[in-house]
């Protein structure tokens, strides 16, 4: 019992003594960190106040800095400015000078001015003074005098030129006429294509007389339909398995054609169909008439052309003047052009475009206000042609064509509407209107003769200068102008000329 006493004792001393080591271990390492913590702010104290001191200086050295650097360049501003001041100096004191001597030299000038006025005022005087003394002695006045110095320089002005115009003349025509004929025979001679062509009226036939009935339809309304959307009238006589058709424009004779024939093939003829098949025709048409462009300029060697212009050139094909188609006879007169600019050493390939394209305003002339070189000529300027060959299309009716190439064209194209059969109309009629267009045109007083050429495209008429003065010969040309279009029926327009001249003649014996 006392050994356990003992030992619950001794545990309990233990127990105790382990307890104040502990406290007394655990206050000792307490106040190692204390003084650890202390230290280590201390430490960040004093390294905290050295940074300060270090930023403080270096904030110093840069405030120093900025301040040198400031200084430097308010220094290197005033110096700019002091250099910008003096050479403003120097501009405004050289300015100084020049207007010192600007005003010198007008007063200079103005002084000479008035001398040179004095001069003039003298000479004037002088020359007034030698006028009057020349009358004196002349006894002529001043505008007598001046007459009869122009009319003696007239004179014999007139002499010397018109002795060297004959002896030109005389030297050099028989060999100008020998190449002419040489060169347009050959030409000519080159060149054959076809001509004849239908004027006003195309014939479209039947599968049988029965036909006519019903193209005419119930109270006339199948024929009525067809001539309003073609414009053109059906004429249904009594030749067998065949109607006419009739009207001005070969392009909607086509359609009326084409239209009557689908028509026929389909056999139901009636309003709604008709309307139907006139349609479908315009649109064949308008790929023959590209297909007949695209041709066209294939066989002639174009290229480059607008597929727009392509389009007007095929409408040619649909085209004729006085029964000559007019495709053809432009691609004639490209051929010949090109064959005349060959022989005379010029551009053989413009002067077939000038001379292909001369006649373009004929394909929308029917449709279109103006005559055809004016509309020709537009239709060229809008699709950027040559000014060649627009001036060409514009003047090859005229006298004086634009240039060379223009003159070219215009030869041959008076070549291929000219030559035997190229036009439709016969001898006789081609004789008849040529008198009387000839006939109409004499029928005024004062005129001498009168000359229809190109083939009754132009009139010339020569007048009696002592009759008809050359103001009455402007009023002429327009009352011979109207009557021929309110008498003549004529395809194109006629260009009336008047001559008025006067000859002498007399002989060195």
């Amino acid at each position: 019992m006392n050994n356990y006493i003992l030992a619950m004792l001794a545990i309990v001393v233990g127990s105790g003594a382990g307890v104040a080591f502990g406290y007394f271990l655990r206050k000792k390492i307490a106040q190692a960190q204390a003084n650890s913590i202390e230290a280590k702010a201390d430490k960040i104290l004093t390294e905290a106040k050295s940074q300060q001191q270090e930023i403080i200086t270096q904030g110093k050295e840069k405030a120093i800095q900025i301040i040198d650097e400031a200084k430097r360049e308010e220094k290197q501003v005033r110096q700019e400015l002091h250099s910008v001041q003096e050479r403003l100096e120097r501009r405004e004191t050289m300015f100084d000078q020049k207007l010192i001597e600007l005003q010198n030299n007008q007063n200079k000038l103005q002084e000479q001015a008035n001398k040179v006025q004095q001069v003039k005022q003298e000479i004037e005087k002088l020359r007034d003074q030698e006028i009057v003394k020349l009358q004196e002695l002349a006894s002529l006045t001043k505008e007598e005098a001046k007459n009869e110095l122009l009319k003696r320089v007239e004179e014999q002005s007139k002499a010397d030129l018109m002795a060297r115009v004959l002896k030109l003349d005389k030297e050099s025509l028989e060999v100008y006429d020998a190449k002419a004929r040489e060169l347009i025979t050959d030409a000519v001679q080159r060149v054959a294509s076809s001509h004849a062509a239908e004027v006003t009226s195309t014939t479209v036939h039947l599968p049988s007389e029965d036909m006519k009935g019903r193209i005419i339809g119930k109270e006339g309304r199948n024929i009525k339909t067809i001539e309003k959307l073609t414009g053109c009238e059906l004429v249904i006589d009594d030749t067998p398995d065949a109607i006419m058709v009739s009207g001005f424009s070969p392009i909607r004779r086509q359609i009326a054609k084409l239209a009557l024939e689908k028509l026929m093939a389909d056999g139901r003829i009636q309003p709604a169909r008709i309307e139907e098949f006139v349609e479908k025709a315009k649109q064949d048409l308008a790929i023959d008439i590209k297909k007949a462009g695209e041709e066209a300029l294939y066989k002639m060697g174009i290229t480059g052309i607008d597929p727009k212009l392509v389009g007007i050139v095929g409408r040619l094909k649909y085209r004729t003047s006085y029964g000559q188609n007019i495709l053809i006879h432009s691609m004639e007169t490209g051929y010949l052009a090109a064959i005349i600019a060959g022989e005379l050493g010029l551009n053989a390939a413009h002067a077939k475009k000038c001379g292909f394209f001369h006649d373009i305003g004929k394909a929308v002339d029917q449709e279109t206000q103006g005559s055809h070189p004016e509309i020709g000529h537009m239709i060229l300027k809008k699709f950027n042609m040559d000014e060649d060959i627009c001036q060409t299309a514009l003047t090859h009716h005229q006298d004086k064509a634009y240039n060379i190439y223009a003159t070219i064209a215009k030869a041959a194209d008076a070549i291929s509407g000219a030559r035997v059969g190229a036009r439709k109309d016969s001898y006789e009629q081609f004789v008849a209107r040529l008198e009387d267009l000839e006939k109409t045109a004499s029928s005024f007083p004062g005129i001498d003769k009168v000359y229809a050429i190109q083939a009754g495209r132009e009139i010339r008429v020569f007048v009696k200068p002592n009759e008809i003065d050359d103001y009455s010969a402007f009023q002429l040309a327009k009352d011979i102008s109207r009557k021929i279009e309110q008498e003549l029926q004529y395809p194109g327009e006629i260009r009336v000329t008047i001559i008025r001249e006067t000859r002498v003649v007399e002989y060195a014996k």
